[in-house]
Protein backbone atom coordinates (compact mmCIF):
# COMPACT_ATOMS: atom_id res chain seq x y z
CA UNK A 1 0.00 0.00 0.00
CA UNK A 2 1.22 3.60 -0.55
CA UNK A 3 2.51 4.94 2.62
CA UNK A 4 1.92 8.72 2.55
CA UNK A 5 4.81 8.84 5.21
CA UNK A 6 7.56 7.91 3.45
CA UNK A 7 9.58 9.02 1.42
CA UNK A 8 8.45 9.39 -1.72
CA UNK A 9 10.01 11.18 -5.02
CA UNK A 10 7.41 13.93 -6.78
CA UNK A 11 7.48 13.48 -10.81
CA UNK A 12 5.85 16.47 -12.19
CA UNK A 13 4.79 16.77 -15.96
CA UNK A 14 1.75 17.13 -18.39
CA UNK A 15 2.44 13.31 -19.77
CA UNK A 16 0.57 14.35 -23.13
CA UNK A 17 0.66 11.50 -24.13
CA UNK A 18 3.27 9.18 -21.15
CA UNK A 19 5.64 7.64 -23.32
CA UNK A 20 9.11 5.76 -22.59
CA UNK A 21 11.07 8.63 -21.82
CA UNK A 22 8.47 8.83 -19.13
CA UNK A 23 8.74 5.03 -17.93
CA UNK A 24 12.72 5.28 -17.75
CA UNK A 25 12.13 8.46 -15.43
CA UNK A 26 9.40 6.68 -13.32
CA UNK A 27 12.09 3.58 -12.63
CA UNK A 28 14.66 5.25 -11.97
CA UNK A 29 12.59 7.48 -9.79
CA UNK A 30 11.19 4.22 -7.82
CA UNK A 31 14.40 2.88 -7.86
CA UNK A 32 15.61 5.93 -5.02
CA UNK A 33 12.68 5.35 -2.30
CA UNK A 34 10.15 2.66 -3.55
CA UNK A 35 7.39 4.78 -4.14
CA UNK A 36 6.33 7.55 -6.94
CA UNK A 37 3.93 10.47 -6.36
CA UNK A 38 3.09 11.17 -10.34
CA UNK A 39 1.91 14.88 -10.27
CA UNK A 40 -0.34 15.51 -13.63
CA UNK A 41 -0.62 19.13 -14.18
CA UNK A 42 -4.44 20.25 -15.28
CA UNK A 43 -3.55 21.79 -19.06
CA UNK A 44 -6.27 19.61 -21.34
CA UNK A 45 -6.99 21.97 -23.69
CA UNK A 46 -4.67 25.13 -22.33
CA UNK A 47 -1.42 26.48 -22.60
CA UNK A 48 1.12 24.61 -19.96
CA UNK A 49 3.61 27.86 -20.89
CA UNK A 50 5.97 28.53 -23.16
CA UNK A 51 5.81 25.82 -26.66
CA UNK A 52 3.04 24.13 -24.71
CA UNK A 53 0.24 24.87 -26.25
CA UNK A 54 -0.40 21.09 -27.72
CA UNK A 55 -2.59 19.16 -24.34
CA UNK A 56 -4.79 16.88 -25.80
CA UNK A 57 -5.59 14.33 -23.49
CA UNK A 58 -7.59 14.78 -20.75
CA UNK A 59 -6.95 13.70 -16.95
CA UNK A 60 -8.79 10.54 -16.95
CA UNK A 61 -6.88 9.69 -20.29
CA UNK A 62 -3.55 10.70 -18.68
CA UNK A 63 -4.05 8.21 -15.81
CA UNK A 64 -5.22 5.52 -17.99
CA UNK A 65 -2.16 6.02 -20.03
CA UNK A 66 0.13 6.42 -16.87
CA UNK A 67 -1.61 3.33 -15.06
CA UNK A 68 -1.23 0.80 -18.14
CA UNK A 69 2.24 1.55 -19.16
CA UNK A 70 3.16 0.90 -15.67
CA UNK A 71 1.29 -2.00 -15.14
CA UNK A 72 3.31 -3.44 -17.99
CA UNK A 73 6.28 -3.52 -16.06
CA UNK A 74 4.33 -4.53 -12.77
CA UNK A 75 4.26 -1.47 -11.03
CA UNK A 76 0.68 -0.91 -9.29
CA UNK A 77 -1.20 1.99 -8.80
CA UNK A 78 -1.66 2.73 -4.63
CA UNK A 79 0.61 0.13 -4.10
CA UNK A 80 4.28 1.97 -5.77
CA UNK A 81 2.84 4.83 -7.41
CA UNK A 82 0.08 7.48 -6.72
CA UNK A 83 -0.94 10.09 -9.55
CA UNK A 84 -2.72 13.30 -8.25
CA UNK A 85 -4.06 16.26 -10.45
CA UNK A 86 -2.37 19.57 -9.68
CA UNK A 87 -3.33 23.25 -10.83
CA UNK A 88 -1.08 23.95 -14.13
CA UNK A 89 2.72 24.88 -12.20
CA UNK A 90 4.73 26.66 -14.68
CA UNK A 91 6.93 27.84 -11.73
CA UNK A 92 9.02 26.11 -8.86
CA UNK A 93 10.34 27.98 -5.94
CA UNK A 94 11.59 27.07 -2.75
CA UNK A 95 13.11 29.20 0.12
CA UNK A 96 16.05 26.96 1.40
CA UNK A 97 16.61 23.09 1.26
CA UNK A 98 14.77 21.35 3.88
CA UNK A 99 14.87 18.17 3.29
CA UNK A 100 14.54 17.15 -0.70
CA UNK A 101 16.64 17.03 -3.74
CA UNK A 102 15.40 18.77 -6.94
CA UNK A 103 17.19 17.10 -9.89
CA UNK A 104 17.46 16.18 -13.42
CA UNK A 105 17.84 12.96 -14.97
CA UNK A 106 19.70 12.73 -17.96
CA UNK A 107 19.46 9.45 -20.43
CA UNK A 108 20.96 8.24 -23.50
CA UNK A 109 20.34 9.25 -26.79
CA UNK A 110 17.76 6.69 -27.45
CA UNK A 111 15.14 8.56 -24.46
CA UNK A 112 17.02 11.48 -24.12
CA UNK A 113 15.04 11.97 -27.62
CA UNK A 114 11.56 10.74 -27.19
CA UNK A 115 9.18 13.87 -27.71
CA UNK A 116 5.50 13.71 -26.72
CA UNK A 117 4.67 16.31 -29.62
CA UNK A 118 6.38 13.98 -32.20
CA UNK A 119 3.82 11.51 -30.69
CA UNK A 120 1.43 13.84 -30.74
CA UNK A 121 1.82 14.14 -34.59
CA UNK A 122 2.67 10.58 -35.43
CA UNK A 123 -1.39 9.81 -33.69
CA UNK A 124 -2.89 12.51 -35.59
CA UNK A 125 -1.21 11.11 -38.64
CA UNK A 126 -2.88 7.85 -37.80
CA UNK A 127 -6.14 9.55 -37.51
CA UNK A 128 -5.93 8.29 -33.83
CA UNK A 129 -5.70 12.14 -32.26
CA UNK A 130 -7.86 14.95 -33.46
CA UNK A 131 -7.33 18.95 -32.56
CA UNK A 132 -4.47 21.10 -32.87
CA UNK A 133 -1.64 20.68 -34.93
Amino acid sequence: MFDWKKPTVQMLGRWQPWHDGHQALFKRCIAKTGQVMIQVRDVHNASGGDSQDDNPFDWEMVCKNIESSLLGDGFKRGIDFEIMMVPNIVNISYGRGVGYVIEEEMFDDEIQLISGTNIRKQLREKGALEGKE
